[in-house]
């Protein structure tokens, strides 16, 4: 439920705050008080395209913040989460700032958030009805909801069960679409991906193996140079005379001879007696090295033909060995599949043709389920229309088979409406005047009341065309629907404003430079005051005033 309504320098309210509560509330007022803000606000914090032209002149932005009262663990909760926010209590803010540059800053439970979260968060909390919502109810889409709203639980359950098996239709001939048009690319994708398999397989490349053969090459490609240099090196660390390991010798037998008078030296000898050792070691393996590189040139001739068949594989389907080596493992995956169109053909089409009567057997459960929706439907809006200063009106649901399926069933949904006895019923949009449509939709309201899930219901200005005693009956159809859900309606009628639970005026003052309204609440007598001022157009007419207390006493009773 919406328990607060604040609004800033929002077109023509400076500042407003209004207390909603369970119910029925009216909102009333003068022409170009400014009324229709309150709706304004409420599409703001729906989500709605800002405009800064909403913003007052004397002001750099606009506000509007809300506090709902959202159960816990709810949607709402799950989406405010998810978005950063969280609920205080059981309460949630929603925010909105408008700058009069036009950019806008949405909050939702504390967190900034996309005016998209806005959306989705107010999809489950309000619904509001305008003049151009009726408009909508002319769209077959609209009446298709309409009916699958009325038909409850088992018209969900037979169009669950019907989207399920149209889901597994549509992808059936997606895929066999694609093999069929696609065969040709797919003939000559599985000649590459053989094509090139034996060109990977002939030369059978290992892991690691490019690096192996680099190697190899190039100390195969430097043997004499290797060869020279190693025996060189062993040579110039074990000459006889000349040979750093006798020299080294020659260094440790002199230390040796001062052994044991200082630590210092003693340690040093140590050192060179183990350098003589490494020394004689090195050239020892030198030599085994130089000893042990062959002179190669078939090797050689082997490695670099070897390397060229792997280079020639990386250019290919590199850019490196393990690219080949996966393209080949991607490859072996895939072609078995491409093989196997003509079985996957003919495996797809036996289970089309299996589950297509299931789909057509979906789609007539469904129809049946809508067309038993449909007659009730008519009943009973028919019987609100007949409350609604309407009896001679007729509304026809026809449901029909569509020309094809779709994922909203194979129907074709019409509402046919006829507002007096002798005219044949025609669609909507040409059988029902606006004052027609707007108590064609209030009737439909009413009769939906215990299907919706949305708990609060906005009305801005529906009742136009509407007087009299049919005023009286919108009136009483929308404190009905208020014992269901929150509804808040913004009225030019008397009738309707005397059923409200709660009542708040717009009022407008201006000093000349600047036009400023206000909302506030109103008491009981000041109720009669405005009722009498919406009757004759002064709040000082006795008349009036009698009349105000009489209608305020029929919506009581």
């Amino acid at each position: 439920m919406w328990q607060f309504l604040r609004l800033s320098s929002l077109g023509v309210i400076e500042e407003a705050e209004l207390e909603l509560g369970a119910g029925f509330s009216v909102i009333t007022g003068e022409t170009g008080a400014g009324k229709t803000m309150v709706v304004t606000a409420l599409g703001l914090l729906r989500g709605e395209r800002a405009d800064s032209g909403l913003v007052r002149i004397d002001a750099d932005r606009a506000r509007v913040e809300a506090t709902v009262a959202v159960a816990p663990g709810s949607t709402v909760d799950r989406l405010v989460t998810e978005a950063g926010g969280s609920l205080d209590d059981g309460e949630l803010v929603l925010g909105r700032v408008l700058s009069a540059q036009g950019r806008s800053r949405a909050t939702a439970g504390g967190a900034t958030v996309p005016a998209a979260v806005l959306t989705q968060v107010a999809r489950e909390l309000v619904a509001v009805h305008g003049q151009s919502d009726q408009q909508r109810l002319v769209l077959a889409s609209q009446q298709r909801e309409a009916l699958d709203t009325f038909g409850g639980d088992a018209a969900a359950k037979a169009l669950t069960a019907y989207r399920a098996t149209y889901a597994r239709w549509r992808e059936l001939q997606r895929t066999l679409v694609e093999l069929r048009d696609h065969a040709g690319e797919r003939l000559r994708e599985a000649d590459m991906l053989r094509h090139g398999l034996d060109e990977i397989n002939a030369v059978e490349p290992q892991v690691g193996e490019d690096e192996e053969l680099a190697a190899e090459e190039a100390r195969l490609a430097h043997a004499e140079s290797l060869i020279g240099a190693a025996l060189h090196a062993a040579g110039a660390l074990s000459d006889d005379e000349n040979g750093a390991a006798t020299a080294v010798a020659v260094a440790h037998q002199q230390l040796s001879g001062a052994a044991g008078h200082d630590p210092v030296l003693d340690a040093l000898a140590t050192r060179v007696a183990e350098a003589g050792i490494e020394l004689s070691d090195i050239a020892s393996e030198l030599q085994r090295y130089g000893s042990d590189i062959d002179l190669d040139p078939a090797r050689l001739a082997a490695v670099q033909e070897r390397r060229a068949a792997i280079s020639a594989l990386v250019r290919r389907y590199g850019p490196t060995l393990d690219d080949v080596l996966a393209w080949a493992r991607d490859a072996a995956e895939r072609l078995p599949e491409l093989d196997d169109d003509d079985q996957r053909i003919a495996a797809l089409e036996s289970e089309l043709a299996e589950v297509e009567p299931q789909l057509h057997t979906s789609a007539d459960r469904l129809r049946e389920v809508r067309r038993a929706a449909a007659a009730e439907l008519a009943e009973r809006v028919q019987r609100e229309l007949a409350a609604l200063s309407m009896p001679s009106a007729r509304l026809e649901v026809v449901v029909e088979p569509a020309e094809e399926l779709t994922q909203h069933g194979g129907d074709a949904i019409e509402f046919l409406f006829a507002a007096n006895s002798g005219t044949a019923p025609r669609p909507m949009s040409k059988g029902a005047s606006g004052g027609e449509l707007s108590r064609l939709m209030l009737a439909l309201e009413v009769v939906l009341a215990h299907e919706h899930t949305v708990p609060t219901l906005v009305f801005d200005e529906v009742d136009a065309g509407i007087g009299g005693k049919a005023a009286v009956e919108v009136g009483r159809r929308l404190a009905r629907l208020a014992r269901n859900a929150q509804v808040i309606a913004v009225t030019h009628l008397p009738q309707v404003a005397a059923f409200a639970d709660h009542h708040f005026v717009v009022s407008k003052s201006d000093d000349g430079a600047v036009t400023r309204s206000s909302v506030r609440r109103l008491s009981d007598d000041e109720r009669v005051d405005e009722l009498a001022r919406m009757l004759a157009g002064v709040d000082e007419s006795q008349a009036a005033q009698e009349h105000a207390r009489e209608l305020l006493d029929l919506a009581r009773r």
